[in-house]
């Protein structure tokens, strides 16, 4: 009944006071359970140390695959600019509620998916709810999906000064082993760090370990690769059946 009653307060009010990693933000009450975990710094501590790391206001932040946006909240703070990319029309009204909610202004965020080009794709949640942080273009589910505008990299980056990102953030349910390809050419002339969360489990099983081992040799321009605590990953790590059955998250880095 308490729990009820508090969610009804932060409602009417029309925002939940919290913080991410020590900075206060107002942040939509429609997500208070979520923001309350973040708040207490039970969510995804390594995230917030791997923005520390790469962020700064001498530059840029890419984040692709951007949810609600703890990481564009905080990355705002942290960085220069921040571009970011969320699909799910869903968790975009509450990015776009909590943006203007703090009155941030050096975020350009975009409503579509990152593809292999200009066009419309079927994207559904692996979860089962629009905006729950698990919408996927590999899940095109009809009855219960959303068709979103797919752009692709070239188009985007050859509009765009990119030169000053330092960090590039990608978590996109399974659509790295597609994507991701689009953007070497530019990740290995800029090398900015890459924060890449994987969604092998989401992959046909037969498939994985290939495509898990494709994923680092494509990255291997970069000196080194590391979980997100810092542990170093080899290749036969990459294909390890702890990998390939849980969703991990990687830093590539020189």
């Amino acid at each position: 009944m308490f729990a009820k009653a508090r969610k009804m307060f932060y409602r009417a009010r029309g925002y939940y006071g919290g913080q991410l990693n020590g900075i206060p933000f107002r942040l939509d009450p429609y997500h208070s359970k979520f923001w309350r975990k973040a708040s207490a710094n039970d969510w995804e501590p390594e995230t917030f140390r791997v923005l520390d790391r790469y962020l700064s206001k001498d530059g840029d932040y890419l984040d692709i695959g951007a949810w609600i946006g703890p990481t564009v909240l905080y990355g705002a703070h942290k960085a220069r600019h921040v571009w970011c990319f969320e699909p799910d029309p869903v968790a975009y009204r509450h990015l776009a509620w909590n943006l203007d909610l703090n009155s941030i202004r050096n975020v350009s965020s975009f409503s579509v998916a990152l593809s292999d080009g200009f066009g419309v794709a079927r994207m559904a949640s692996f979860g089962g709810e629009a905006g729950d942080s698990m919408t996927s273009l590999l899940n095109d589910n009809d009855a219960h999906g959303h068709d979103v505008l797919t752009i692709g990299w070239e188009q985007f980056c050859d509009s765009t000064d990119l030169s000053g990102v330092s960090l590039v953030k990608m978590d996109i349910e399974g659509a790295e082993f597609s994507v991701l390809s689009t953007l070497l050419p530019w990740l290995r002339a800029h090398r900015p760090a890459l924060y890449l969360s994987t969604h092998a489990p989401f992959l046909p099983e037969a498939e994985r370990a290939d495509r898990m081992g494709q994923l680092f040799d494509a990255l291997s321009f970069y000196a080194t690769c590391t979980d997100a605590k810092g542990t170093p990953i080899t290749r036969d790590d990459m294909i390890s059946d702890p990998i390939l059955t849980r969703f991990p998250t990687f830093v590539f880095s020189d």
